[in-house]
């Protein structure tokens, strides 16, 4: 039996290392398709200007990449310290903080910016189920369904409280009901709509099913935590 757990050692080391390098590829070519766009916004970016940078979904993209390294760094520094206190799972959960935030607040960014009048124009509320799907488009459709993505994707992993489907799809429409009514009351000249709503809480859902291998289930402790000692009888 230890010659067979030794033999299943490496395979599953190598399918981790070929997921990795398949990631590492398929950013590095979605990269390499938008340089153009995300290069435009470089030099407005890079010179710390607000306009031109944070306001547009270029300069957003690009910002969130260039600070990818240092998200690393944090999940790095988070594990090193977990571990140091014999938390299992230290890798995991300091993954899946780091990921959440990254992965999240760049889409939320992006969906509260205003639109062309701001403050001038009356918000707009749709309450029709799958009406403004159609005008939404493919491309919409796919950009609503990453905004809480990130979010379902990893929020199991942390919270064994929220390790279900239902409740990450009320999570991601909760979370989705608040950008839309900040939308409103904001009067950022946005439409707040069911349908992103519920496209929102579909792709956080999905992307839950997809880490469902790693969720945490139990509540994890500090191993080498001290034992409380009995009182003696008497």
């Amino acid at each position: 039996m230890n010659h067979n757990a030794s033999l299943s050692g490496p395979p599953r080391r190598t399918r981790g290392i070929v997921l990795l390098g398949l990631v590492i590829f398929g950013m590095a070519s979605a990269v390499f398709l938008v340089r153009r766009p995300l290069m435009m916004s470089a030099p407005r970016c890079m010179a710390g200007r607000w306009h031109g940078c944070f306001d547009t979904f270029n300069g957003v993209v690009l910002m969130t990449l260039v600070v990818l390294p240092l998200a690393a760094l944090v999940v790095w520094v988070l594990a090193s310290r977990r571990r140091a206190a014999g938390i299992t799972s230290a890798w995991r959960i300091s993954l899946a903080e780091v990921g959440m935030v990254h992965g999240t607040v760049p889409f939320v960014w992006i969906t509260m910016m205003p639109g062309a009048a701001p403050g001038t124009v009356p918000g707009v509320v749709s309450l029709v189920p799958f009406r403004d799907l159609v005008t939404m488009g493919p491309l919409g459709i796919v950009g609503n369904l990453l905004v809480f993505a990130s979010l379902g994707f990893f929020a199991p992993m942390r919270f064994a409280a929220l390790a279900s489907v239902p409740r990450i799809l009320a999570l991601g429409a909760g979370c989705s009901v608040l950008v839309e009514t900040a939308q409103y009351v904001l009067r950022l000249d946005r439409v707040s709509s069911v349908d992103d709503v519920l496209v929102n809480a579909t792709g956080a859902a999905l992307a839950a099913l997809a880490s469902r291998r790693w969720w945490r289930t139990t509540v994890e402790t500090p191993s080498d935590q001290p034992r409380p000692v009995p009182a003696p009888a008497g």
